[in-house]
């Protein structure tokens, strides 16, 4: 299974765009910090990573602000001509 639940802010988001076929597409890079415990050990975590998002999730993320939190949920998938995994978006949450 591919699943991946994250909480993050949106740290940069492109102009929406549209594919070929004519569907909107959005790029943009998400944040993510917390505590976590590891070995008994809390330690301190952050993670940035590259996410896209398409039709009507697009449309609607494209809105959201700079800096908002939300919660993710979606696949990762590498890129044709990419070397790291992205983060496709298939629905989202508000957290505060």
């Amino acid at each position: 299974m591919n699943q991946l639940v994250l909480s993050a802010c949106i740290a940069q988001a492109s102009a929406l765009r549209y594919t070929p076929a004519g569907l909107p597409a959005l790029d943009f890079s998400l944040e993510h910090e917390s505590e976590i415990t590891e070995a008994g050990q809390v330690r301190q975590v952050k993670a940035a990573i590259k996410a896209v998002a398409f039709g009507s999730v697009a449309e609607t993320l494209g809105k959201q602000a700079l800096g908002s939190s939300w919660k993710f949920t979606g696949f990762l998938a590498t890129p044709r001509n990419g070397k790291h995994p992205v983060l496709h978006i298939q629905s989202f949450v508000q957290i505060s």
